[in-house]
């Protein structure tokens, strides 16, 4: 009885490539790389959202620990009257206050 399976090229490449077992590897590479849920591209995307995640993290860490800096400086009456005063032109009833504005700070409005 004859084997179907034996390899009847002569050429080595297509008897290499004739043989089973490297098609079903060649199939199980191809259905990895290109066709599972979980496939090789789809990791690249989602590792990429991975280290942009992280990046973001890590600038909300450096925002938390200015905020905090911030907070601690507030906690005396003479630095919240000097952070009113400078973020909410806030002023005393015997004062005027007078905001200068220089021409690169203005945005221009289309006429």
């Amino acid at each position: 009885m004859k084997n179907p399976f034996k390899n009847k090229f002569k050429n080595p490449w297509l008897r290499f490539l004739s043989n089973r077992y490297v098609l079903i590897t060649l199939f199980f590479i191809v259905w990895m790389i290109f066709l599972d849920n979980y496939s090789y591209f789809d990791q690249r995307i989602l590792n990429n959202e991975i280290e942009e995640l992280e990046d973001n993290k890590q600038y909300y860490k450096d925002e938390i620990k200015k905020d905090e800096q911030s907070i601690k400086m507030l906690k005396s009456n003479d630095q919240v009257e000097k952070f009113a005063r400078e973020k909410y032109y806030m002023k005393r009833d015997s004062e005027d206050i007078y905001i200068i504005e220089y021409e690169g700070d203005t945005i221009k409005k289309g006429l």
